[in-house]
């Protein structure tokens, strides 16, 4: 048991290393693809009107579940916690800042696997709303 709960504490720690390190190095006017290589796929995509996305990373997840933040190493469906959010303007970063976030249930069920890269379930929706990857 103390070895899982290792995993979900290393976990923790990570992210907000990486959180961290993100804030203090991405600048305005970065292009989406550009952080997407240097950061990876956020867990959270939001879809507003105006080709405006806001593009979350975890810094503090699973805040409403113990047993989550000591076992699991990822967000699931229903966590809250606090994550670093940067909004991109027609491709461009614009503005980051911290946000607290519920984790939507994601857009498929199941096993799944994406071939070439792409987006799995409905990442490719384009209507405004959030996306769970």
């Amino acid at each position: 048991m103390t070895a899982f709960a290792g995993c979900g504490l290393a976990y923790q720690a990570g992210t907000r290393i990486k959180a961290t390190r993100m804030s203090d190095s991405i600048q305005v006017g970065q292009t989406s693809p550009e952080v997407h290589h240097a950061w990876g796929e956020p867990d959270l995509r939001t879809y507003l009107p105006g080709d405006t996305e806001v593009w979350s990373y975890p810094y503090k997840p699973n805040s409403n579940d113990l047993t989550a933040a000591l076992l699991y190493t990822s967000s699931k469906d229903g966590d809250k916690g606090t994550f670093l959010d940067l909004k991109f303007v027609g491709g461009k970063l614009v503005s980051w800042q911290e946000a607290e976030h519920t984790v939507p249930a994601r857009g498929h069920t199941g096993f799944s696997m994406g071939i070439n890269g792409g987006p799995i379930g409905n990442g490719t929706q384009t209507q405004p709303g959030a996306v769970h990857y």
